[in-house]
């Protein structure tokens, strides 16, 4: 009998500088806005906070070693491949999703009309229930470069569990 928890909690942190002339793209919902964030891939900060955190909970390491920003040849990805192949890694190992939760924070656009959306998206990716999914938003009160609106910052949190467990 192993002396493994047949269950692992993982969290995930990311955040991005949000400039002109790039798309916005929340858990791989384009959002209309003005601004876009900034990064190698569609810099979709919900969608690499979930993925870490779904790396996280298996003991793998963040997605910037699936992903590296040095390789030229996933320029623009789409972060909903980046969270596939992230579910596929910790699949791999035995485990299963069981929930995932994650916060965005956000001084602008307002972010709540898309919330469901991003859930139904996020669901078709990795083959989950929406009801397995957790989406808030919330503002950085105008406090730092978040609040002065540079920039989008999400923390996500993710349940494994062990296959048959």
């Amino acid at each position: 009998m192993s002396n493994e928890i047949p269950f692992r909690v993982g969290l995930g942190y990311d955040v991005h500088r949000l400039v002109s002339g790039r798309k916005l793209v929340l858990g791989g919902v384009e959002i209309p806005s003005e601004l876009g964030l900034e990064g190698h891939s569609d810099a979709d900060v919900l969608s690499h906070a979930l993925s870490d955190a779904i790396l996280g909970a298996a003991g793998l390491p963040d997605i910037g070693h699936f992903f590296p920003n040095t390789d030229a040849s996933i320029e623009g990805i789409d972060s909903q491949v980046i969270l596939k192949r992230c579910a596929e890694e910790v699949a791999a190992l035995g485990w299963v999703i069981g929930n995932l939760d994650a916060m965005l924070v956000a001084e602008a656009p307002k972010i709540s009309p898309y919330l469901d959306e991003m859930k139904r998206r996020l669901s078709e990716t990795l083959g989950l229930p929406q009801g397995a999914i957790g989406i808030k938003a919330t503002t950085h009160e105008k406090l730092g470069d978040i609040g002065r609106g540079l920039g989008m910052s999400a923390q996500a949190v993710c349940l494994l569990y062990r296959q048959g467990s």
